[in-house]
């Protein structure tokens, strides 16, 4: 089975197991109420679906479940950069770059990173 994309919340829930490291519910909820207002059977609900679309693992052994990310860092910024891609800029990567660096200052050091990077693909 194909592992499922994250939706907003979901993805909230996965900042956190990924700075935190392995948590309960109620450390992920802790961490979340600092900055929104969602109920801990929310933050519940949504950590068992997590576990159902096989984004976290649970480890049942002790009375608070712990939980940890399986869906990775990585996979998050390549499946959020994949779809702003191919809908926002229409699948162009150049209009992505483009509008990236007519909005945000990149430092001389991340300009030169970029020009040995694209070394590459000559």
């Amino acid at each position: 089975m194909e592992q499922q994309k994250p939706t907003d919340a979901e993805m909230e829930v996965l900042l956190v197991l990924w700075q935190l490291g392995q948590c309960t519910v109620r450390q992920v909820h802790d961490e979340l109420a600092k900055n929104k207002d969602a109920g801990y059977t929310t933050t519940l609900k949504i950590m068992q679906n997590m576990f159902e679309k096989g984004l976290i693992e649970r480890d049942d052994s002790a009375r608070s479940h712990l939980y940890k990310a399986v869906f990775s860092r990585e996979e998050a910024q390549h499946s959020a950069l994949d779809k702003i891609i191919n809908t926002v800029f229409k699948g162009s990567t150049t209009d992505l770059i483009v509008h990236a660096l007519g909005q945000h200052r990149a430092s001389k050091d991340e300009i030169d990173f970029l020009k040995s990077y694209l070394k590459k693909f000559k």
